[in-house]
Formats: C-alpha cells, structure tokens, sequence
C-alpha cells in the first residue's frame, strides 16, 4: 500500500509540475500520472493494489463533494429559483434519449442502450468542479449556474438509479415503487437539512471556546463521514451525503475556516481520485471499441452543446451564458461509473460496455477545459451570424418575464406557503413517529409492562409531536395572502376554511395514528380523545410560543452567517443579483508578500488597470463599505469587486500571479540573516547613534552587537553612542534590506571620494 501510494504521488506530483508549466489545467495532469501509474503501461512502475487505489478515490470524492457543498449550498440554488431545474430535467431528458439512440445505432440490446442514455444524461461533478478551481473561473457567473445543475443531477442520479435497478429487475417499470424512493429521497433530504440547520451550529457555538483549528478539523470531517455513513446506511451513495454534510455547513459562520482547513486534505484525495481515473485507461480495449467511442465522445459533444445550450435558453438564461454553461458540462464522470458497474452487478448490460465508458470519460474529461474556453469564441461567431429578430427574441427572453400579480398570484403565494409547512413539519412528525415506534417502543416493551409501555410511549410521542403539530395545522393561516385573500372576496372564504381544514384533519390523523398503535382506541371513544388533543394543541398559548422559538432558532441559525456580516457593517444594496447579467460581485483574498499591500486604492488604480471597482473591504472581523481611495490595502484583506466576468478573470489572474512571485521569492527574502559591517570614513553612520542613523525605522534591520575600534570585544549596542570611524556593527535582517543598508554606506563613501 505504502510502495503504491509512493508511487501514485511520485507520478502525480512530476505532471502536476509539468502542466503547471505548460499553464494545463492539474487534473490532466493527474490522469496523465495515472495512465503512468498503471499495469496498462509497460516498461514502467505500476500500481499492483488497484483495490486500495479505488477506496482512496471514493475518499476523494466523498472530499470533494464536501468541499462543495461547504461552498456551494442548497440555499444559494433556492434563491436562484427554478432555472436550474428546468435546465437538469431538459438536458437529463434530451441526453438520455441521445444516448439511447446511439446505442440503438449498433445495434446493442434495450438494456445496454438504457443504461448507455443514464450515463451520457450526468456530467462530472468532480472534474468540472476542479476545472473551474484550476482556470480560475469560478468566481465567474455562469459557473454558479453549472454547480447549481449539477448538484441537482447527482439527486436526481439516486433516482434514476433506482429506476434503472428496477428495471433491470423487473423488466418494467413499477410506478408505485418509483413514487416510494422519490418520497424516500425528499423525506431525508428536508429531515437531514432542518435538523442539521437547527443541532449542528448550536453544537458549534456551544464548544466555539475549545475549537483550535486541529479540533475544528477533526469535528467537521466527523461530522462528515458520519453523515456519509448514514447516507450509506438509508441507501444513498456516500458522495451524496457528504455533499448534504457540507451544505448544512456551509450556512454556519465557521463554513470559511472549515473549508480552509479541509482543503489539504481534499487536495490530497482527490488527486488521487483523478489518478485512478486514468488508471483504468486500457489501450487494448481502446483500439478493439474504437468506433463506438469515438461516435459515443461525438454524441456528447454535440448533444451537450445543442441540447443543454436549448435547456439553459428555456430556463431563461442568455445565449452567451447557455453556451457557457453546455460547453462546461460535455463530460461523463464519475456517475457512469457507477451505473455501469450497477449494471455489471445485475447482470444485465455486456461486458464491453464498462471499458467503453472509462475510454468517453477519459477523452472527454481531456477535452473539458477546452471545451470550456471555446464557448465564448462559439457564442461570439454563432451570434454575430443570428438574424436581427433572433437577438432581440434571445434578449426579451432572457430578460425576463413580467411578474404575475394580483389574485392569482396570491393563491400561489399562499398554496407555496402552506406547502412547504405541510412538507417541513410532516416529515418531522413522521420521523418522530418512526424513532419512537421502532427504537423506544421495543425498549421500553423489555422494561415494562404492556399497557404501561404502551402509555409511556404515546404520551411521549404526542407530546414531542405537539409543538410541530400546531405549525402543521396552523403556521401561515393569517399570513399576508392569506389576509388578501379573504379580504379581497367572499368567494375565496369558503376554499381558504377548506384548506385549514385539511390541515387540522391531517394533523388530527397523526394523533390518531399513535394512538391506535399504542392504546388501540377505536370508535366514539377513540374520535373523543383525539379530537380533544386536537383541540388542545391549537388553544396551547404554551405550544405556540414553543414552537415560534423553534422556528426562530432555525431562521437564526440558517441566516446566521448572512446576519453577522451584515451587523459588522452592513450589506451593499446592491449585492443581490444585478439588473446587467455580465456584471456581478466576487471575493478575493490579498496574500501575503505581493506588492499591493500597504499601498492605497488610489496608488493601485484597479478600475483604471482592470475595470473592477472594490465595493468593500474585509479585515478580521471588520468590513468597510464604499471604500475610499486612501484606504490602505493590507496582507489578509479580502476585496469584494465589482465587474465583468472577462475583468473579475483579469483581476483574479493579476493577483494569483503577484501571490505566486511572492510566494517564490519570499523564503530567500524574508529570512533573517547576520552580518558584519564596518564603519568606514565617510559612512553616513559617522557621529550618528542608532536612532538617528535610521538603521531600525529606515531599513528595518536591527543592530545586535558593537565592535568598538581597538576592541576585540562584542558589547551590547548603548541606543545613545554615536558610532565612531573602525566601530564594527553586527546586525541583523532580512537579505533585501541588509544589501540596502549596505548600499547606503558604500554610496555615501563614494560620493564623498568624488567630491574630493
């Protein structure tokens, strides 16, 4: 393991050098390293454990996909809407159907073409995610949409997996079976999230006194992998919940100090996840199937293009990010390899499909980055030949519709609401229900008694139940649509009460539930007592205010990190989404050692240099709004720009290439260094003590010892003793400033010399 390891990072980290060089982007460079590394290539060191080289890569992306979500949350996609949905359901659709049909095309079976379609319907995840970080785009605005459909194809890819295990199975497709794992999945995705969004930044805040930056690691990546071992546990993939672990996270105000911490880590398994990738290069099987890759790499180049360029139009984005944003995603990626070993397992696609795959993933994983910068060279020549009408109707659309307003928005203002309560409180009270059925009732079976179980049982769950109850049957009943609404009619009255009480029916039948699996109360008896707890939990003055501090808490910890750094100093009004599509905000970090820091915004002109303009400035905790120019720049700053993609790219590259010059300078620069010099006649030390002879404020460097002339001896320096012609000075230093300390002495030696 260890000789294979060695191996794997030797190979990995001479290519990462080379296409560093080669300005590539890294994750070439690591499949490179892999097709190296593996038993495929001859007359070289090979890996000789594959299967410890895959459990390392699943550790990658279960890390990279925690680094998303830690970056990328589900509430960032809610506040984009539903243009991300309609784009992954168009290009799922539509990719699926092309990959079906190549399959059809060589005649290979149903199953082989079914499951071809499931492997060309989802992109990569990992790799355009390591795309964007290494060609610096991710700040850009079209990569926020990419994550935003990707993230939504690897939850629908848990169903589709589902389906297609089915059908393999079953030969048909079961839609009552079909309706039980889509259930499945939204009822853990809400529990997961508002249980998460309610325990883990408590827990946070409750030992934020005893979390060095070892600790906070150690706690995140636990909290990490146990929830991907409880994905794993309920039948999700492992990568899905570490991308939930890191959602729930990224809405805490730790979600930045954890995302730099986990970063080594990431980077470490996840190069290796890319390494055995090209692993499973096989140059035999590659030649043997060299037709059906090459139409197959064809297919999705050209569906992708067309038909995710057709998707993102429909969800109501413009043409130059559409075509952004499909040239992104022309890739298969680690998705298809799961399905094809699903099908492998079950039996029922053929042999050569799986190698097939790993050569298209391989290629088109090469082909991404420049895919991604061919877009906008596309775009510019596709929409300088578009007819006049068609860029005024790509326009209008993009621009937007008109909202709906009046009476019909209303209603669907109001059926949202009390949708999302009957959605968020119902899955609560169902896994109440379920935890105390399944876990206390058997234990407390063992303890007591039947009948006393029984009651200890369901007055425990009613009275967990009650709080979450009441929002369910009553939250948003007298909300602003609801008050326009009735006011606006009498004939809205009568469906309003309808749908109150549904709620009150739906709630009544929770109760109704625990208590006829517990006490067994049925007929006039049993309809009493629940229609009495009922009645209870809504006139609970007590419950209601339990359950609106519930609620607030979870606002609270939701919009935790949001709030605090508008209390430091307040939000920009317009940091929302501009009314210009090309021009929106990004975040960068000043490093340590480039030339810009102490300078002032006005000495660096970066609207005059890149067309950016800083809107404010992020020092520790602090942030200063509409700085001016005599703000000074400082190391550790975070600027947040404003501007174009083409110029936030500018700026972004100016500063990584200031913060790589620093950074391979800086060991021989800042060093500390010793060294003798003397005071000759002439220098302009002579007759001058430390103070005034500037060697600390000047040249920041710091004398140590005196050699007095005549003295052998090495006394400490008296701050008031002027330094005399022979005095030998030992001082120390980094190299740039002794060399100008040393300068100044020679220049002012010979200048006196040519005076005289």
């Amino acid at each position: 393991m260890i000789v294979d390891l060695a191996l794997i990072l030797i190979c990995a980290g001479v290519m990462t050098l080379v296409f560093k060089r080669l300005r590539q982007p890294l994750v070439l460079g690591y499949i490179v390293a892999g097709f190296l590394a593996s038993p495929n290539m001859p007359y070289m060191p090979s890996v000789t454990d594959l299967e410890n080289v895959h459990l390392w890569s699943d550790i990658g992306v279960i890390f990279l996909l925690f680094a998303l979500g830690l970056e990328f949350s589900f509430k960032k996609i809610m506040k984009m809407g539903s243009a991300p949905i309609i784009a992954a359901c168009t290009i799922i659709l539509c990719m699926m159907m092309v990959g079906m049909f190549t399959g059809f095309l060589f005649g290979w079976s149903q199953m082989d073409c079914i499951f071809l379609g499931g492997m060309l319907a989802m992109s990569s995840t990992t790799i355009i995610f390591k795309a964007f970080d290494d060609m610096g785009l991710r700040q850009q605005q079209f990569a926020s949409m990419v994550l935003s459909v990707l993230i939504i194809e690897d939850i629908l890819a848990i169903v589709m997996m589902v389906m297609l295990s089915t059908l393999a199975v079953s030969q048909q497709f079961e839609g009552l079976q079909m309706v039980v794992s889509i259930s499945k999945l939204v009822f853990f995705l809400v529990l997961w999230f508002v249980v998460g969004i309610y325990l883990i930044p408590l827990f946070l805040r409750k030992v934020r006194s005893l979390m060095s930056d070892e600790t906070m690691l150690i706690v995140s990546l636990g909290l990490c992998f146990g929830m991907v071992v409880l994905a794993s546990a309920v039948g999700f993939s492992p990568a899905f919940g570490a991308f939930i672990m890191g959602s729930i996270l990224a809405e805490t105000v730790e979600a930045e100090r954890i995302e730099h911490l986990v970063s080594p880590v990431k980077d470490l398994f996840g190069a290796v996840f890319f390494v055995s990738v090209g692993m499973m290069v096989d140059v035999a099987l590659i030649v043997e199937y060299i037709i059906p890759i090459l139409c197959i790499i064809v297919a999705i180049m050209v569906g992708q293009t067309v038909f995710s360029t057709g998707g993102f139009l429909l969800a109501g984005q413009s043409l130059k990010t559409s075509m952004q944003c499909s040239f992104s995603l022309t890739q298969i990626g680690e998705f298809a390899f799961i399905l094809a070993t699903l099908g492998t397992s079950l039996g029922v696609t053929s042999d050569f499909l799986y190698p097939i795959v790993v050569a298209v993933s391989v290629f088109t994983t090469f082909t991404t980055p420049y895919m991604i910068r061919l877009a906008v060279p596309a775009y510019n020549a596709l929409y300088g030949h578009l007819p006049a009408r068609w860029r005024t109707l790509l326009d209008r659309y993009a621009s937007g519709a008109p909202k709906v307003v009046g009476l019909e928005n209303h209603w669907r203002a109001h059926l949202l609401e009390v949708g999302r309560v009957l959605l968020i409180y119902g899955v609560l009270c169902v896994a109440i229900v379920a935890v105390m059925f399944n876990f206390v009732a058997p234990w407390t079976a063992r303890l007591l008694p039947e009948a006393w179980s029984n009651a200890l049982v369901a007055s425990v769950t009613i009275v967990l139940l009650s709080p979450f109850l009441r929002s369910l049957m009553m939250k948003k009943n007298h909300s602003e649509a609801f008050q326009a609404l009735w006011n606006n009619s009498n004939f809205n009255r009568a469906p309003l009460i309808a749908v109150n009480l549904l709620r009150i029916v739906l709630g009544a039948a929770f109760v109704g539930y625990v208590l006829g699996h517990t006490m067994h109360w049925s007929g006039a008896m049993g309809l009493f007592v629940v229609l009495a707890a009922v009645f209870a939990i809504i006139m609970s003055r007590g419950l209601k205010r339990q359950s609106r501090r519930l609620e607030q808490t979870f606002m609270g910890n939701l919009n935790q990190r949001e709030r605090q750094a508008a209390e430091r100093a307040g939000r920009p009004k317009f940091a929302g989404r501009l009314m210009e599509r090309d021009i929106h905000l990004s975040l960068f970090p000043i490093p340590v050692g480039i030339p810009w820091a102490g300078k002032t915004l006005a000495q660096l002109s970066l609207g005059r240099r890149f067309g950016v303009h800083v809107v404010a400035v992020l020092r520790g905790n602090q942030r200063l709004n509409i700085p001016s120019g005599n703000t000074l720049i400082m190391p550790g700053d975070r600027l947040q720009v404003i501007g174009s993609d083409e110029q936030i790219a500018a700026f972004g590259h100016a500063l990584e290439k200031l913060g790589a010059e620093a950074a391979a300078v800086s060991d021989n620069r800042e060093e500390m260094m010793l060294r003798r010099i003397i005071i000759e006649f002439g220098s302009r030390f002579v007759g001058k003590n430390m103070q005034e002879s500037g060697i600390r404020q000047e040249f920041r460097c710091l004398v140590v010892g005196l050699e007095e002339e005549g003295s052998e001896n090495l006394v400490a320096p008296n701050p008031q003793t002027p330094f005399r012609v022979g005095d030998v000075i030992w001082v120390v230093g980094a190299e740039d400033n002794l060399s100008a300390l040393e300068r100044a002495c020679h220049e002012e030696i010979a200048h006196r010399r040519l005076l005289q």
